[in-house]
């Protein structure tokens, strides 16, 4: 199975820190942020890789080539940006079976294993979250299919998507969708026919979009590690 990583963030919300690089590129300490989740892809035991790309594709094609820690390496490259949904579309065209999505500024420490499609087109990885409004929340039935999707607001307690997904290669078969647009916006208007499913995790979560959580990480990071 391939993972796809969606990586063609401006990170406009970072521009104080991180200048003239994709928002996956921020360094860490002394490294890009993207080593992180490739080094999680190998203990998760995955082999290849496509990196969705598009602003300054060529500092990751620089850095990382087309092999980096054993795992192979392609790009499907945006000749213009065309939004999560229209990035996932065209990364697909890479690959031959179901893959993992996951975007190139957040990481969660879950095991892959966990997802799974069964008679679904798609399988979120949820996030269990107190006191949040950064975020909107995802609300689940009894047998964990998606039931609806509630706005950013103050949430005592609520699941969030946390960015990973198992997506069917055949996800988009069904639809008429423009070459750009936002993959968020099409899960909430077609989760019902996706028969999207969850599963929920409590494990290490971090979005490096807002500078607070960037320079939590430049701390977390040094001690972190991986495994359950």
């Amino acid at each position: 199975m391939k993972a796809i990583i969606l990586c063609g963030g401006f990170g406009t919300r970072l521009k104080s820190i991180v200048k003239d690089v994709p928002k996956p590129m921020a360094l860490i300490n002394t490294k890009p942020f993207l080593e992180f989740i490739f080094e999680y892809l190998k203990t998760q035991n995955i082999k290849e890789v496509i990196l969705a790309v598009s602003y300054k594709y060529e500092v990751i094609k620089n850095h990382f080539k087309y092999n980096f820690l054993d795992l192979k390496i392609e790009y499907s490259i945006e000749e213009e940006p065309l939004g999560t949904g229209g990035a996932i579309k065209q990364a697909l065209n890479l690959a031959n079976e179901n893959s993992l999505v996951l975007n190139g500024d957040t990481f969660f420490n879950i095991d892959l294993s966990c997802l799974n499609l069964e008679e679904s087109k798609i399988c979120f990885a949820l996030k269990s979250m107190q006191d949040f409004d950064r975020y909107g929340a995802v609300e689940l039935d009894k047998d964990n299919f998606v039931s609806s999707f509630r706005e950013k607001q103050f949430f005592k307690q609520g699941l969030i998507n946390a960015g990973i997904y198992l997506v069917s290669k055949d996800i988009f078969k069904d639809f008429s969708l423009e070459d750009k647009f936002s993959f968020e916006s099409f899960l909430q208007e077609n989760y019902k026919n996706l028969k999207a499913r969850a599963c929920i995790f409590d494990d290490y979560f971090i979005d490096i979009g807002v500078p607070e959580d960037y320079k939590k990480f430049l701390e977390d990071s040094k001690s972190f590690k991986f495994g359950h």
